[in-house]
């Protein structure tokens, strides 16, 4: 399918919705090539994983509860489908230089037998790129260094647990009660996985199991990969999958998937660990393109330093609240919206007086299923994030205005006969929840707005 062709069936799907959206790709890769039991021995790693008739005789049904997570519930693929090497994928696999470091190279276990407990004993492996530094580092050393401190890995959403835990970062999660890191690894961690995660199976959200008959793909499928993990925001939003928006400039006119704006160095990681996401080195900016922004018009050089760019140029997004890890889930379901707050990062991102914030699953009873009543610090953070929404138009309700009119009369809170008209589109103390507003109160702009946009015209 062309890059055109594949815009054009995205843009379709969006209307169904993105449950529908997200099954109907990540089922896309389920209808694998299963042939007839063969006749040769299966008293081997390769014999048996390519031999369906024998895996659906010998597989252990699942007991783990199905994944779940922003997205929804993972599909479902059955054990002896995740584990079928046979299918799409297989040959090329067999001529890779993976396929000749043979089955137990990486995955320990026994091979040359013909019986399941065997194989599978000792010291095996069901996921060897779980012992990364082991199992990888041995070829890829310098990208196996490099993650450690990755924002796959998790370190950022792990610094801000244990801070608001009262411990002082990352470094400190392990000191976490045991209970915790037990949740933080069954939910949260469903998605910050490692290499094989991205490059040999499918990732947990989107059923597990192998992607390609054991082939290792070097560029991770946008859809089948990055969308199923960064399915609520990222791709919900590039993809224009809610009622009433429109997929990302960059993919309908470009065509660009994740991996043109999001290379290796970034995913991979540099080696230096950052407090968050937006002190990376390596993410993209917009101007890394669009050069010379700056003064481009009257708008962008009135505005440039006052804001990201997004606060124009995206559409609404989504949001959600308050999860109840392992128990009800987020409590403020998922809802469009679209909030201008003071900058919550200045130090990182200088320059922004004002920036778009996303509401955060944060809650002080985050962890109350696994034995923490409340944090200890819970006021650590904002409940509301910096956020740069993937959902770009150039012609958006804020730079869209009607013939004769300011761009101002989109977006400056202006009293008209005592309707404070655009006010929505800010966040005011009257928007937090009791529980968010000494964590948040910094950011809202309460007494930071020009005063003469409340007064009555």
């Amino acid at each position: 399918m062309t890059d055109s062709a594949v815009i054009k069936h995205c843009q379709a799907l969006a209307i169904a919705g993105l449950a529908t959206f997200i099954l109907l790709f990540s089922g896309c890769t389920k209808e694998v090539i299963k042939g007839e039991p063969k006749a040769e021995s299966y008293a081997s790693c390769e014999g048996c994983h390519t031999d369906y008739a024998q895996l659906q005789a010998i597989y252990t049904p699942d007991t783990a509860a199905p994944a779940g997570g922003c997205g929804g519930e993972a599909p479902h693929y059955e054990p002896y489908d995740r584990v079928f090497m046979g299918g799409e994928g297989y040959q090329a696999y067999k001529t890779s230089g993976h396929y000749q470091i043979g089955c137990t190279g990486c995955h320990n276990g026994k091979d040359n037998t013909d019986d399941k407990a065997t194989a599978h004993s000792g010291n095996f492996l069901r996921h060897p790129s779980e012992s990364y530094e082991e199992k990888c580092g041995t070829c890829h050393q310098q990208i196996v260094d490099n993650f450690k401190t990755s924002l796959h890995h998790g370190t950022g959403q792990k610094r801000k647990v244990t801070m608001r835990s009262g411990l002082n970062g990352p470094s400190e999660f392990d000191l976490l009660p045991a209970h915790q890191i037990e949740g933080y690894n069954n939910n949260c961690a469903t998605c910050h996985g490692t290499c094989g995660n991205c490059h040999v199976t499918r990732p947990i959200m989107g059923g597990g199991g192998l992607a390609k008959g054991h082939n290792f793909t070097r560029t991770p499928d946008m859809i089948s990969v990055c969308v199923t993990c960064h399915v609520s925001r990222g791709g919900h939003a590039y993809l224009g999958v809610a009622s009433g928006t429109q997929p990302d400039v960059h993919l309908t006119q470009a065509g660009f998937k994740c991996t043109d704006c999001h290379n290796g160095n970034e995913l991979h990681g540099d080696g230096m660990e950052v407090e968050q996401r937006y002190a990376y080195s390596k993410l993209p900016e917009c101007e890394d393109c669009h050069s010379g922004s700056a003064s481009k018009n009257g708008y962008h050089a009135m505005h440039y330093e006052d804001f990201n760019c997004q606060v124009c140029h995206s559409q609404v997004y989504n949001n959600c609240g308050s999860c109840h890890i392992h128990g009800s889930g987020a409590r403020i379901p998922a809802y469009l919206d679209f909030k201008i707050a003071g900058n919550p990062i200045p130090d990182i991102k200088t320059g922004f007086n004002f920036t778009l914030v996303r509401r955060t699953l944060a809650a002080p009873d985050n962890w109350e299923k696994y034995g923490v009543a409340e944090y200890a610090n819970f006021d650590a953070f904002p409940t509301y994030n910096y956020t740069s929404p993937h959902n770009i138009l150039r012609w958006t309700d804020r730079t869209t205005v009607e013939q004769g009119m300011h761009c101002s009369s989109s977006c400056h809170i202006r009293n008209e006969g005592g309707t404070l008209v655009n006010k929505q589109l800010y966040l005011f103390m009257e928007n937090l929840l009791e529980w968010e507003q000494d964590a948040s109160e910094s950011i809202t702009v309460d007494g930071k707005l020009p005063p003469d946009w409340f007064e009555r015209l």
